[in-house]
């Protein structure tokens, strides 16, 4: 490798994982252990012990608990459970007692059951909820209506339940959404959709955007994958903990500015600005082909260093709100 971008499986491996995985939906299990990674280092002591009485409630959790290693501190073993925890929203996709609901393949709410939150007695996907298609258009095709519920109206639906009086069975399964969204939302490809004459209703973040020449099939996916990349429903999760916590160590220090801002309507519009200004350029076009990035190129180096801030901001934000609200 050229730069310091993660690969947990040998380059023949991980192709053949990402033909047997569903098509990503958020940062790779690499992603999302680092932004827990780091926002566990910022949790208060009393956040950290209300955030593991919670994940205890999760259906899944006696299967993450014989995944850590004999022999690991008590410290260590929390830290991993809660990195474990924050991709439970992916791992359910591959899960069969949990199904599909809405249209478009699951990615477009539609109903009432679209904006319930009952706790894990749900057992829809909510695909949805990953991301919040907020259009642009560079050649001036109308743009469409935002879907909703999307992340954004789910962060702030899930942070009010956390600083709520209510059950804990609820606030478990709200928590471990939650630890997920704030990852997802600081992707910049889960804030925009882009609008052309070839895609009106809107490239699905990239989704539409074929690539040719490298181990992601599209934009979306290559943004997914740049923390590193491995199929996020292989029953091991370990070595993704290992490499997270790796990647964790490299990411930039923040301002108290940005790492301070709670507002989940912000970090959508950073989001959303950054992929029309950082994703979306050259050698991206519009017209709707194949498009080729290549390997330890500007937009690679670029595109890899863009993904460590927003990590780490994202790890920050969230052990803020976890701090500030949990209850």
């Amino acid at each position: 490798m050229t730069f310091f971008r993660i690969r947990t499986c040998l380059w023949a491996v991980s192709m053949v994982l990402l033909l047997l995985c569903a098509p990503a939906s958020a940062w790779g299990p690499i992603g999302h252990m680092t932004v827990a990674y780091v926002a566990y280092q910022n949790l208060t002591p009393a956040a950290k012990a209300r955030v593991h009485d919670l994940l205890k409630l999760n259906p899944d959790y006696a299967s993450w608990e014989k995944q850590i290693p004999s022999g690991t501190s008590s410290d260590d073993r929390d830290l991993m459970l809660f990195m474990i925890g924050s991709v439970w929203a992916d791992d359910i996709k591959g899960e069969p007692q949990y199904s599909d609901d809405g249209s478009d393949d699951g990615n477009t709410p539609d109903g009432a059951s679209s904006s319930q939150n009952v706790g894990y007695s749900d057992h829809l996907r909510h695909k949805y909820w990953h991301f919040v298609d907020t259009p642009f258009s560079p050649d001036q095709t109308p743009l469409p209506a935002i879907p909703a519920p999307n992340a954004q109206t789910q962060i702030v639906a899930f942070r009010a339940v956390l600083g709520s009086p209510g059950s804990d069975e609820l606030k478990s399964y709200d928590l471990v959404w939650f630890l997920h969204l704030v990852g997802d939302i600081h992707q910049p490809l889960h804030a925009v959709t882009r609008v052309t004459q070839a895609h009106p209703k809107g490239d699905a973040g990239g989704n539409s955007v074929k690539l040719f020449g490298d181990a992601a099939p599209n934009l979306h996916n290559y943004w997914d994958s740049l923390p590193g990349s491995d199929c996020k429903y292989c029953n091991d999760k370990i070595p993704c903990v290992n490499r997270a916590m790796v990647l964790a160590k490299t990411l930039p220090s923040l301002s108290t500015k940005e790492a301070g801002n709670l507002d989940a309507a912000v970090w959508v519009r950073e989001s959303f600005e950054l992929a029309q200004t950082k994703v979306y350029r050259d050698p991206i076009g519009m017209a709707d082909q194949q498009y080729t990035i290549a390997p330890a190129s500007a937009y690679e180096n670029q595109s890899f260093k863009l993904a460590q801030k927003r990590m780490a901001v994202a790890g920050a934000r969230l052990a803020g709100v976890l701090n500030a609200e949990l209850k």
